[in-house]
């Protein structure tokens, strides 16, 4: 019987000890789960701000294109078009990358 009492303790001297090992590989990976969702929110964070920076910019060619004399229109057109590609591509590499 006294056997069998260490034999129960033993072994859950064990189970324990794998339980805090698996703890521990838990949280290290909770840990590098919180590190990259905060690499990963820098990086949205950068490409929100690529996109707001590129629809102002394009705003911008939308206020220059709507004010442009006929002689003018061609030039502005052009620089709204670029404008207007530019964001469209950077939307598509933001979609791209927070899928």
């Amino acid at each position: 019987m006294n056997n069998r009492l260490e034999t129960k303790q033993a072994y859950q001297e064990k189970v324990k000890a794998q339980l805090d090992k698996l703890d521990a590989q838990i949280e290290e990976l909770n840990a590098k789960f919180k590190q990259a969702e905060a690499k990963a929110k820098i990086k949205y964070s950068n490409q929100l701000k690529e996109l707001r920076s590129k629809r102002d910019a394009t705003q911008v060619k939308l206020q220059e294109l709507q004010q442009a004399s006929e002689a003018a229109w061609d030039e502005i057109k052009l620089g709204f078009e670029k404008a207007w590609s530019e964001l469209n591509g950077a939307f598509e590499a933001a979609i791209a990358k927070f899928h």
